[in-house]
């Protein structure tokens, strides 16, 4: 059997005939996790920092948000109550329309939603090991928009 410094070696070596599906599937999973791990640091989720992205330049009805993530009412309303129990928003009623739960980013929130980003930007862990980030993102963004014009949604 092989040494385990020899497994990681033919893994590594392994990785570079892999179909480029997989490489990403792979890459997703694997970030994922990480940016997971970083974000519970942060008393952060994964949907509670696409809240705040939403939120950061002017308060959105909880409605609004719920459609933009792509989730349910009732999921929206549980992710917001958390944000809001870490203090990272605020929730009240619209003044024009008392139904409508109006949703605003703290100065709690645009810290950690700052770290945040630093954090997967910057982080050797994260995207950070990615040689030209900005470069990156860009060709993420055109691959999702073929993909999504091709197929009429995105995930």
């Amino acid at each position: 059997m092989a040494e385990p410094d020899e497994q990681v070696r033919d893994m590594r070596s392994d990785v570079h005939s892999w179909p480029t599906g997989r490489l990403l599937s792979v890459a997703a999973r694997m970030l994922e996790g990480r940016f997971d791990t970083v974000l519970a640091g942060l008393d952060l989720t994964h949907a509670g920092m696409i809240i705040l992205h939403h939120v950061v330049e002017a308060p959105l009805a909880q409605r609004e948000l719920a459609v933009l993530c792509r989730v349910t009412d009732q999921t929206m309303s549980r992710t917001t109550e958390r944000l809001e129990r870490s203090g990272f928003i605020r929730r009240y009623s619209d003044e024009r329309d008392r139904r409508r739960t109006l949703v605003a980013i703290t100065p709690a929130g645009r810290r950690v939603l700052k770290a945040a980003r630093r954090e997967e930007r910057e982080s050797e862990v994260l995207l950070g090991a990615v040689d030209d980030y900005d470069r990156f993102r860009e060709q993420l963004i055109a691959l999702i928009a073929v993909v999504t014009d091709k197929s009429g949604s995105a995930g």
